[in-house]
């Protein structure tokens, strides 16, 4: 089978206004903590949800709000809920000697049905 090579273009730096950014994601937790063990099931969901927005939004230090945490953990080490609702905005960091200029802020946005959600950009308030 013949590989095919991709060519990478665009890979300029972005504007001040295209730095700040807010979005939000459905993330399915349960294909992702699919045959993992009881005891790892929601630890292994917190460090999905990193990952994503490590992934998503392009920024190494990712942090993570207390009540995702606890919407995550809200039924037990074992039973993760199979889908969950992210905002994840994208900030500039302001703290003296930070290696990284940006990073992710992870919230829960509470719904009552996923369906037809697609991901949405949010407006700054």
């Amino acid at each position: 089978m013949a590989r095919t090579q991709t060519n990478k273009t665009g890979g300029g730096k972005r504007s001040a206004l295209q730095d700040v950014v807010t979005r939000e994601y459905t993330i399915h937790l349960h294909k992702l903590v699919h045959g993992r063990s009881f005891k790892k099931r929601a630890p292994w969901a917190v460090k999905s949800v990193v990952d994503f927005a490590r992934k998503s939004m392009g920024t190494t230090d990712v942090r993570l709000d207390p009540k995702l945490n606890q919407a995550l953990w809200a039924r037990g080490v074992k039973s993760v809920p199979h889908r969950i609702r992210v905002k994840l905005e994208r900030k500039r960091n302001d703290d003296e000697g930070a290696k990284e200029k940006l990073f992710t802020y992870a919230s829960h946005v509470v719904v009552t049905s996923f369906k037809g959600l697609q991901t949405a950009v949010v407006d700054a308030e």
